[in-house]
């Protein structure tokens, strides 16, 4: 229904942002990499798809458009709901999905939380054609934040997204003890969500 919404940034975490049109504001859900790329930005172009359900009206926006196809395809996939497929662009950028898709490594999928043999698989077996015939599309760049509010960003993304706050708090810990030298709130998330999984 939209292709894409651009306005002013009123709020933003690594899970979803507010994106104000004309006097509108929109709650867009969002993954890691969508976060990254509009870091410092008043402003931005989110491409969008709108998910419609009986109890719901659920906006997902990415940074590039190469993202927002991953996604469609991934929700394509019999068993991979909305937000395991948000789960997936925050844990592995589109070039990752798609080279574990074409290399059928299914162990690589199933680092994800909610992603286990059965779904990696289908996943395989659904995308690998479509992924195939696609032209790769570079990342977005990695930009840095203050250890604080990182560690904050990334707790407040992680039980947005259905984590135990607790679990949470204690992977975090043990991560930033492990890795004091973590910059960025993407590879803490990255991080977790392996800690989690």
């Amino acid at each position: 229904m939209y292709a894409y919404i651009k306005g002013e940034i009123t709020f933003r975490s690594p899970a979803f942002i507010t994106l104000e049109v004309n006097g509108i504001g929109f709650h867009v859900n969002i993954p890691l990499s969508t976060y990254t790329a509009i870091e410092g930005q008043e402003r931005a172009t989110i491409y969008t798809h709108l998910i419609v359900r009986e109890d719901a009206h659920t906006l997902y926006g990415f940074a590039t458009q190469t993202e927002r196809n991953m996604f469609v395809l991934l929700i394509g996939v019999t068993g991979v709901g909305a937000t395991t497929a948000q789960l997936i662009l925050s844990a592995m950028s589109v070039d990752e999905v798609r080279a574990a898709v074409i290399g059928e490594q299914a162990h690589v999928l199933q680092r994800v939380k909610g992603i286990g043999a059965k779904t990696a698989k289908q996943i395989i077996l659904d995308l690998k054609s479509k992924l195939t015939k696609d032209a790769s599309e570079g990342s977005p760049v990695l930009l840095p934040s203050s250890d604080n509010a990182m560690r904050e960003e990334a707790l407040s993304a992680l039980i947005a997204l259905g984590f135990n706050r607790i679990a949470v708090q204690k992977a975090l810990n043990q991560i930033l003890k492990d890795n004091p030298a973590v910059g960025k709130v993407e590879d803490l998330i990255k991080l977790a969500l392996k800690a989690l999984g």
